[in-house]
């Protein structure tokens, strides 16, 4: 198994690697702002993508984008092919873009919006912490991305100011702080608790 950073070489891979985020958002009932193999390709060209690949086979996915003339940038898009779950794939693949992202914009915040608990763990574990929407970009063209989740109604009612979504930053320029890590747990109820809090009001 290999994690690298994916260049134009990889662009074969685009198709397959939008198919199995989709199938997955699908399978999950999560929302996930869809992006086409073109806009995936594109970042695989600029250098701005991380692949693991099992000889020669697609396992797992993420690139970065960025927002904000550079003072922000994403990780986004963590994918692991359905037959390489369950093996720690995701954590070297999200340790692997964080480092990218740290070393190509080593001033820019990273910040990460996520439904999934365990994307959550692992972020606070890298020294990530959660964080009002306010507190991450406010770039239109970000936030116009996520027009394409089947949650942006929750998005657009609370004015941008929270979603099913958690906002969570890493912040280079912040006091670094001895911070006792936050449980997986801790995560599946903030997410229970948004479900009850912003669902119910369509089941009604």
């Amino acid at each position: 198994m290999k994690v690298v950073i994916a260049d134009k070489s990889h662009i074969k891979y685009a198709e397959a690697i939008c198919d199995t985020i989709a199938s997955s958002a699908q399978v999950r009932g999560t929302g996930i702002a869809r992006r086409t193999p073109e806009y995936v390709a594109s970042k695989m060209e600029n250098g701005n993508a991380v692949i693991a690949l099992d000889n020669g086979k697609f396992a797992g996915f993420c690139y970065i984008e960025k927002w904000g003339h550079g003072k922000f940038v994403a990780n986004s898009g963590l994918i692991v092919h359905p037959d390489y779950r369950g093996k720690g794939l995701a954590k070297k693949i999200k340790l692997k873009v964080f480092e990218h992202s740290r070393n190509k914009f080593p001033n820019a915040k990273v910040f990460s919006i996520t439904t999934g608990p365990a994307v959550m763990k692992m972020n606070s574990d890298l020294g990530y912490k959660p964080v009002p929407f306010s507190e991450l970009t406010d770039d239109q063209t970000f936030w116009d991305g996520c027009q394409t989740c089947k949650n942006y109604d929750v998005l657009t009612r609370t004015n941008r100011k929270m979603c099913l979504c958690t906002g969570m930053l890493y912040d280079p320029n912040a006091k670094k702080e001895k911070i006792k890590p936050i449980k997986e747990k801790t995560f599946k109820r903030l997410k229970k608790i948004k479900e009850a809090l912003f669902l119910k009001k369509d089941k009604k």
